[in-house]
């Protein structure tokens, strides 16, 4: 993957990395942004219900309050005591109805009861429903008498919060009781629903046991809420239908003070998750927003910076390429800028040193070659000047000025032809190819260095077959194994073996130069026929392989290091039997006959 991802440009990567950092920075703003107010909505959720309670106590308070106020009023009126004190039901129902109707609301109900609670009259909205013959919490109120009492009261399946106001006159041995009179309310849906409308919108379910007497939720909902158990008073959450619900759940106390129902005060949450999801909407789409420009913004500035880092990189990638006088335009002078103006210094001085090294190089070059070329010319000069001092000096025989005048002549037609190769490379010339016999001139090539390996005490073993005839430029040839058998020489001081050997392979010869020396170290094994590679010998300047290699792939053919030779080096030099078009390659060079190389075509 980190491959993969390396060979991205800068500008994708940049856009990807944007496009992470913001939604990274927004997926952590908004989770903070909704835990606070998923915090906050369900504190204030919290409050409200509160609230609602409160709410609810304050107005179910003012109304007994009303209640117990216009009881008072009844029960101290002269009117209502002298029908009272008649004891005659139809004249106390029509003095009580009669005031009752002035002082009431609608749907208030008003009870006259004798003390043991045997009702006298019922005045207001009564319900078909229920015992109104006797009323129970008139005798559980006798106990607090001649104060009030208020509460809640169950009749006929019914709730009811009533206010006991007892009516008294004054008699021989104190106050005596005529009635009591029993107003109050009855807790339905309505009076839910007013509930839920003076609370700002919370719910309210009374319930009585296990029969809802009034709800302002959906039956389905109410049924959920009645199967919930709460485990303490304080708020608890529960779900109904698909939303979270704050329940506060408050008894519903008799006279006495024992419960005879629950309220349940309701406050949903769906108006919270509502806000919620508008809020990740819209954090959603600043999201989106800020993308889309932090993205373009960062293009534009990408592009501002990279255009003139990718101008950078092709200057670098035409410098890997050797073009040294490539320049960067300069657009700017902040920092891409200056750097840029220091490229192209640079790019001006690598110009300026490299063509410096080329003519030091090209000095250093030629120097070698001359050292080379002389060292060449040493041999065969050396050999004129031998020959020539015995010629003057010595009477010789026939036989003696013969050979002397022809290795006189070997030598001076040998440096005939170095001179013609270093024109003919000057000018871009070969020499012409000759038809030699393999043999001699591996025999004359080892001939050149008898002295030495007289000296050496190197035994020389040459198998080649006389019949092997190769077409070759003979000079460059026989300067390959020239150079071979010197090398081979050179790393024997003490004595050894040499050893060459020819046998055809396909359309190639392939001869076999193995010396019993050292070998060829390890370190220049893999450059050991590159110019100037020449560790390890005590003279020489390293051109001799390189220039023995270069001769072979002209004539179609190669030389190489056999690695698998043991003890010493054993190089391998491939000639092709009939080298096609090499033939005839260059201008035609007269050179006179060679007792050495008696088949020669010319």
């Amino acid at each position: 993957m980190d491959g993969g991802l390396s060979r991205v440009s800068l500008l994708p990567k940049l856009l990807l990395s944007t496009s992470i950092a913001l939604t990274i920075l927004f997926a952590a703003t908004g989770w903070i942004l909704q835990r606070r107010v998923v915090n906050m909505s369900e504190q204030t959720l919290e409050d409200e219900t509160r609230a609602a309670f409160k709410a609810y106590e304050s107005l179910w308070r003012s109304r007994a309050e009303q209640l117990a106020s216009s009881s008072l009023i009844l029960s101290h009126m002269a009117d209502v005591r002298s029908a009272f004190s008649t004891a005659d039901p139809a004249t106390i129902r029509d003095a009580a109805g009669e005031l009752w109707q002035k002082i009431s609301r609608q749907d208030a109900i008003f009870i006259v009861a004798d003390p043991r609670g045997r009702v006298i009259a019922v005045l207001g909205p009564s319900p078909q429903t229920g015992d109104w013959r006797e009323i129970g919490a008139v005798r559980d109120a006798g106990a607090r008498f001649p104060a009030q009492s208020s509460g809640f009261m169950i009749n006929g399946g019914r709730l009811y919060q009533i206010a006991v106001t007892p009516v008294y006159v004054q008699a021989t041995e104190g106050q005596a009781l005529l009635n009591v009179l029993v107003a109050g309310y009855e807790v339905n849906s309505l009076a839910a629903y007013q509930l839920k409308e003076a609370t700002g919108g919370s719910d309210f379910v009374f319930t009585a046991g296990t029969q809802v007497i009034g709800s302002t939720l959906d039956p389905a909902l109410t049924g959920q809420l009645q199967a919930f158990r709460p485990r303490d008073p304080d708020l608890q959450t529960v779900m109904l239908g698909h939303a979270q619900n704050i329940v506060l759940v408050s008894p519903l106390k008799n006279l006495q003070g024992s419960p005879v129902g629950e309220l349940r005060v309701v406050r949903s949450s769906e108006g919270a998750r509502q806000r919620i999801r508008q809020l990740q909407i819209g954090v959603m789409l600043i999201w989106l927003a800020a993308l889309v420009i932090a993205l373009a913004l960062t293009w534009l500035l990408a592009r501002n910076i990279l255009g003139p880092v990718e101008r950078l990189d092709r200057a670098a990638a035409e410098f890997a390429r050797g073009n040294f006088s490539h320049r960067v335009e300069i657009e700017s002078s902040d920092e891409i800028g200056r750097l840029a103006a220091t490229f192209n210094a640079m790019g001006a001085s690598i110009e300026g040193a490299r063509q410096e090294l080329i003519r030091q190089e090209r000095i250093a070059t030629i120097g070698r070659l001359a050292t080379s070329i002389v060292h060449d010319l040493r041999n065969p000069l050396a050999a004129i000047y031998g020959g020539a001092e015995m010629l003057v000096d010595r009477e010789l025989s026939t036989d003696q000025v013969r050979r002397l005048a022809r290795n006189i002549y070997r030598s001076s037609r040998t440096i005939q032809e170095l001179l013609q190769d270093l024109v003919g490379v000057a000018g871009g010339k070969t020499q012409e190819f000759e038809t030699c016999r393999l043999r001699d001139l591996v025999l004359a090539a080892n001939q050149a260095c008898a002295a030495i390996e007289e000296s050496q005490a190197v035994m020389v073993e040459i198998e080649i077959d006389e019949t092997v005839e190769i077409s070759m430029q003979r000079f460059r040839m026989e300067r390959v194994f020239l150079n071979l058998i010197g090398n081979a020489l050179e790393a024997m001081p003490r004595g050894g073996t040499l050893r060459i050997t020819a046998k055809q392979e396909g359309t190639f010869e392939v001869v076999t130069v193995e010396d019993t020396g050292p070998g060829i170290s390890l370190e220049i094994r893999d450059s050991l026929f590159q110019p100037f590679v020449s560790f390890g010998k005590s003279n020489g300047l390293g051109l001799g392989l390189s220039f023995s290699r270069q001769t072979l792939l002209d004539h179609g053919g190669d030389l190489s290091l056999d690695p698998a030779g043991k003890g010493g080096a054993r190089f391998v030099v491939r000639v092709p039997l009939d080298p096609g078009g090499a033939r005839g390659q260059g201008k035609e060079v007269p050179v006179p006959p060679d007792p050495s190389c008696p088949a020669s075509s010319h």
